[in-house]
């Protein structure tokens, strides 16, 4: 550790605000450092405020992923729905970093919304608002089914402003205000709220975030609802003891069902232990399946199929499957619920699972970036996140470029895609066909990655993937099963194009920019040449490859075209090499290379039976003559190079 770098690995080590990096340069200009002095620790201050950030967005991430998984917790034990919703305003407010958050209801009886939850609020003006449906930023909101965000709310025309609201919001002295509604289905049930008492511009990623607990807190909400639809059930069941009676057997299960869920969403169940708990309870046979047929609907509920029930298992308007009952045409409407309430923690358990697979292939895709982009980075700290993420940084490595071969992604496939736009297809439709060809392409690649240690990352409108070289490996081989796997996992063709071997990306990342432009150019090659959905390297190509290779690998393309002949003149102490050139020379004419090695021209016809066994049967071929005579040419020049 150099001297210029310790105070600044101290600040990390303490947390130390960004403001108290400028400190050790003043310091040292101060004591009149020298120019190079300086340099030198505002080049250690860059590299450190660049590990605080990298440190700080980790925190944030962990943080968010950690509350949504309290919050998660929160609602399996729900027991008081008003610590429920305290809990989730309380998280929001921190994780944003908000002055205010709150959370509004809408009242279906008198029409408008309501406060029902309020973290740092000091108005009691404020705290008992009601806004009509459509009134300020919160009753668009409720209104529309949208988030709204604004940066100056009695600025922001969007919004009918009535004087009790626009009251209450200038008593409570808010400026800054972000709005996501609670959905149960296609329904509103309320607003969630973050907001400052100063002008802010809030994020796409913090909009999502609270999103995410809105969603959490339309849930805890909903299963209040069926815990005292359940209550009052009950009630009405103490009061006939025949009803009683016939439900007793339903109540019990679905109090099984609910705490084996709660059960299995603690200890990280999957979607089949979810199925197998509740064709236990049920008494019947629950499957989950991504190809439900049509029935069920679109707002949560289970619906009947025949001998069958379905409940589907759907979050965000996006449809995951569904859980099919079989064997129970006239269910039960508590066992219905429960079904419902089934398929509801499926999709949550689908999407935690979803969001920390994205995350750790957003994790891979951002380190392969750094290695392409920011080849000056620390050593140590490349290892240390590739083997967060289980991958090797130290080992030889290849770098790959794959892309999808769709339409709109090959040259001769372009005015066809034209002429479908004139006839009627939209131009946007095809961007958005494309975006998301990119994006499965994406996921294809990252899995790949992951399960050979690897990274992949999205670029330049295909994927790049940094995969191990093996023992026994090589990067056309590579190259190959990468286009075998994805255009399997795809059901289209994928080209794939392999660089030469880098031999350790954490100790010298430089050549990794120079190796993805080789795989790149080496794919352009092979779809120019027809070859499309293959997979290879430069140096498959023959001399086209050594055109899209590293210029230093030179040697290498002479050593796998003339090497054995070569070689044999080395052991030998003959020069076959010399009577290659001069056959070559002579217009491959045996009588005139005679003349000109001054031979008999028998020997030059043994000469030639030795180099066709060494170099193969097809050697002379056209297009075998026409690398052995590129090889010939830079040998010669390899030659006559002085030391």
């Amino acid at each position: 550790m150099s001297h210029d770098q310790a105070p600044y690995l101290e600040l990390l080590a303490r947390g130390a605000a960004a403001e108290a990096y400028d400190r050790p340069v003043l310091l040292a200009r101060a004591s009149g450092a020298g120019p190079e002095a300086l340099a030198a620790l505002e080049h250690a201050k860059q590299l450190a405020l660049r590990v605080r950030a990298e440190l700080e967005g980790r925190r944030r991430r962990e943080a968010e992923l950690s509350a949504l998984f309290e919050t998660a917790h929160d609602l399996a034990g729900l027991r008081d729905l008003d610590a429920v919703l305290r809990a989730i305003v309380q998280r929001a407010r921190s994780l944003l970093g908000t002055e205010v958050a709150y959370l509004s209801l809408n009242d279906p009886v008198a029409g408008d919304t309501y406060m029902r939850v309020t973290e740092g609020s000091v108005s009691a003006r404020f705290q008992q608002v009601r806004l009509g449906m459509g009134e300020g930023l919160g009753g668009l909101v409720a209104q529309t089914a949208r988030p709204y965000v604004t940066d100056s709310y009695f600025d922001d025309a969007r919004f009918e402003h009535t004087r009790s609201i626009d009251a209450a919001v200038s008593d409570e002295g808010l400026v800054a205000i972000l709005g996501v509604p609670l959905m149960l289905g296609s329904q509103v049930i309320g607003v969630l709220f973050a907001a400052d008492r100063r002008a802010r511009v809030f994020e796409r990623e913090q909009v999502a975030l609270l999103a995410s607990f809105a969603a959490h807190a339309a849930v805890a909400i909903d299963t209040a609802n069926l815990l005292g639809e359940t209550r009052s059930a009950l009630a009405e069941l103490e009061r006939a003891n025949a009803i009683i009676q016939d439900h007793s057997g339903v109540l019990e299960r679905a109090s099984e069902v609910h705490d084996r869920l709660t059960e299995l969403v603690l200890r990280g169940g999957g979607v089949h232990d979810v199925a197998a708990a509740l064709s236990e309870v049920l008494d019947g046979t629950v499957e989950f399946t991504e190809s439900p047929p049509e029935a069920g609907s679109a707002d949560g509920h289970a619906g009947r199929h025949g001998e069958d029930w379905i409940a589907e298992v759907s979050a965000g308007g996006e449809v995951f499957g569904a859980l099919v009952l079989r064997g129970h045409p006239d269910l039960d409407p508590v066992d219905q619920r429960t079904l419902e309430r089934a398929a509801m923690v499926t999709s949550l358990l689908l999407l935690a699972r979803r969001s920390a697979h994205d995350a750790e292939q957003r994790v891979r895709g951002e380190l392969l970036d750094d290695l392409l982009d920011a080849p000056d980075r620390d050593p140590v700290l490349l290892r240390e996140r590739a083997a967060r993420l289980r991958a090797d940084l130290d080992a030889p490595h290849v770098v790959l470029a794959a892309r999808l071969d769709g339409p709109g992604t090959d040259p001769g496939t372009r005015d066809v895609a034209s002429r479908e736009t004139a006839r009627g297809g939209s131009a946007r439709d095809s961007a958005a066909r494309e975006t998301a060809d990119r994006q499965r392409l994406w996921s294809a690649a990252s899995h790949l990655a992951a399960t050979r240690s690897g990274l992949a990352a999205s670029r330049d409108g295909g994927t790049v993937l940094l995969l191990p070289l093996g023992p026994g490996d090589t990067p056309a081989e590579l190259a190959r099963q990468a286009a075998r796997q994805l255009g399997g996992t795809l059901r289209e063709s994928v080209t794939v194009g392999a660089s030469s071997p880098v031999a350790s990306p954490a100790a010298t990342p430089g050549p990794i920019a120079g190796a993805y432009e080789q795989a790149r150019r080496c794919l352009d090659a092979l779809r120019l040449l027809g070859r499309s959905g293959q997979g290879a390297a430069a140096q498959d190509l023959g001399f086209l490859g050594l055109l899209l290779a590293d210029p230093g690998d030179i040697e290498g393309y002479v050593h796998r075209t003339i090497g054995a002949v070569a070689d044999y003149d080395r052991r030998r102490g003959t020069d076959l090499v010399g009577t290659l050139a001069a056959y070559f020379a002579s217009g491959m004419s045996p009588a005139r290379t005679k003349d000109d090695l001054h031979v008999h021209v028998n020997t030059v016809a043994q000469r030639l039976d030795r180099i066709g066994r060494l170099l193969g049967a097809d050697w002379q071929s056209p297009a075998r003559s026409l690398e052995i005579q590129l090889a010939l040419r830079l040998h010669a020049m390899s030659a006559l190079a002085p030391d």
